[in-house]
């Protein structure tokens, strides 16, 4: 009997973590790639820009990546196609607006004209090898998001994508709950599951609520109203307009993101705004402040960003004066809390009237709750689950959940990025793991700054340098100038006028000994005089500054 393929199911991102998500399916020959995403930088990242996968895996496999599938135009799904196209160029599949989005991006970096772009409509099945990938609408935080019914030769598998159930959405158009019964009943193999609010109980609201929260503020702003929220967010953007609308206020928009996502959202139709109504930021300005609103981003508290600007009187265009409502239409990404805190504080200290998250209804998550996952567990009726999206704790309470629904817990797998699962029609197994971790993108270097940068980069940041040059003689190994110190970051040289002099001392005495000893290997001094001042300098100031000796020969 000749040997039959198995499925793989290989997450490169997106497990332990919220972002850069990026799931590889494998079936002999054929390879496809579901979201591309990136993350953003933790604290410790100094200067990082953006992370991305390490797609190691696929560049190894390359005559077998038939193509990326897209569930939504978020940029922990989308961001990193810049950057993994330029080493794969591959054909792409998402629905109208996620498509939108892309060619926006891509186009940015001068990507575009080399690339292939499919359209995909909810309902609609695409043959990419051996897969048929059926998109499936879903609702979610921006429009046109998809759940993916991935049919293999061993079975179906289904992906939530990011989702939540919400039966009032802003476009009418209501997750195709129908769909996911039909494919429950015919089974379904393997179910990969969104677990970003895994534990938050009962449901999550719908988007509608925020409108009705708007309408109350607005009748009630007496002055200019500023709204902070995600760019991608375009119903919450077109409920912002709504209510505009209705309390006879034009919009302006500020912030690039913003710009182009409303731009990208209105040629394709996903933005309805009345003529005459959006208005440029100079005009903005000559108007009333009551009749004015202004949506921007920098609803996380973002350093660059237009709102954060605005607090802290950087922005061209805005200045927040007394008066102002200032609306941040979001909640903290863990981790941004901080920011975010500091923004809403310079704010009311110039006088602004801010209303956040902790105040009112006026954000929603985009994620489903624990009702919601089980309503989806439960029409989809999966074999075998593999919980994503979502740090490890989500991770283990989301397989919990699972179990409460009736699963058994071997069928159930809770892995990291890299680990390679294997299925057949009835059998599922951890087979080994592959290469799977973070590139670091730095202005234009991807994946030049490493572990070592960056330890080095936080050693600089903590500690300071001092540089020591010394000028050696070439034929007598004698020295004839220096040792010089300059320090930058550790003590200020002027202030610390004894502790140089006598860090040039122990310098001395190194190179005395080097001299006696006829030790003339550079290296040897050099890691000589680092041990002895390290030593020196941390029993004065419990401090360790990077030391950098620098020899010259004359």
């Amino acid at each position: 009997m000749a040997h039959k393929a198995k499925l793989k199911i290989i997450p490169l991102g997106g497990l332990n973590e919220i972002g850069k998500n990026m799931t590889v399916f494998e079936y002999g020959n054929d390879i496809i790639v579901v979201d591309c995403g990136l993350a953003f930088p933790d604290d410790e990242m100094l200067g990082i820009d953006l992370v991305i996968p390490d797609i190691t895996y696929l560049l190894k496999n390359r005559e077998k990546v038939k193509a990326i599938v897209l569930t939504h135009g978020h940029e922990d799904h989308i961001g990193a196609l810049p950057y993994v196209l330029k080493q794969l160029n591959v054909p792409i599949y998402g629905t109208r607006l996620t498509i939108g989005l892309v060619e926006y991006k891509l186009k940015e970096h001068g990507l575009l004209r080399d690339s292939k772009l499919i359209t995909v409509k909810p309902r609609e099945t695409v043959e990419i090898g051996q897969f048929k990938v059926e998109f499936i609408r879903t609702s979610h935080s921006i429009a046109d998001s998809a759940a993916l019914a991935i049919h293999t030769p061993v079975g179906t598998v289904f992906h939530s994508g990011d989702f939540k159930i919400d039966f009032t959405p802003i476009d009418g158009e209501v997750p195709d709950l129908h769909r996911f019964a039909q494919l429950g009943e015919k089974g379904v193999l393997v179910m990969l599951c969104d677990s970003t609010n895994i534990e938050r109980p009962g449901y999550t609201m719908s988007e509608r609520t925020v409108g009705e929260t708007f309408d109350n503020l607005f009748r009630k702003a007496e002055q200019r109203i500023i709204v902070a929220t995600f760019a991608s967010n375009i119903h919450r953007v077109q409920q912002i307009i709504n209510s505009a609308q209705k309390y006879g206020r034009k919009v302006a928009i500020s912030g690039r993101s913003m710009v182009n996502v409303v731009n990208v959202a209105m040629e394709l139709g996903y933005l309805t705004v009345p003529e005459g109504l959006l208005i440029d930021l100079d005009e903005a300005n000559k108007l009333p402040h009551n009749k004015v609103v202004i949506i921007t981003t920098g609803s996380q508290g973002e350093p660059m960003s237009a709102l954060t600007r605005m607090a802290s009187s950087e922005h061209k265009k805005v200045e927040i004066v007394p008066g102002d409502t200032v609306i941040i239409s979001a909640s903290p990404i863990p981790g941004n809390e901080r920011l975010i805190s500091r923004v809403i504080n310079q704010l009311f200290k110039k006088g602004a009237n801010v209303i956040y998250e902790a105040l009112a209804d006026i954000h929603v998550s985009g994620h489903a709750c624990q009702e919601e996952i089980k309503l989806l567990h439960t029409l989809i009726k999966p074999k075998f689950f593999i919980p994503v999206h979502g740090e490890y704790r989500h991770l283990v309470q989301h397989a919990k959940l699972a179990e409460s629904l009736g699963m058994p817990p071997e069928n159930i797998f809770v892995v990291d990025n890299g680990t390679v699962l294997e299925f057949t029609k009835d059998s599922g197994r951890i087979a080994g793991t592959v290469t799977a971790g973070k590139v670091l993108v730095d202005g234009l270097g991807v994946g030049d700054v490493g572990n070592i940068v960056l330890r080095d980069r936080k050693h600089l940041a903590q500690d300071g340098l001092l540089v020591v040059v010394v000028t050696i003689s070439k034929e007598t190994g004698a020295v004839i100038a220096g040792p010089d110190i300059i320090s930058r970051g550790f003590v200020y040289v002027r202030e610390s006028e004894d502790l140089m002099e006598e860090s040039k001392n122990i310098v001395r005495e190194v190179l005395a000994k080097c001299e006696k000893e006829e030790i003339n290997e550079w290296a040897t001094i050099k890691s000589m005089i680092k041990d002895n001042l390290s030593n020196f300098l941390y029993e004065k100031t419990k401090r360790n500054p990077m030391i950098l000796p620098i020899i010259m020969e004359i």
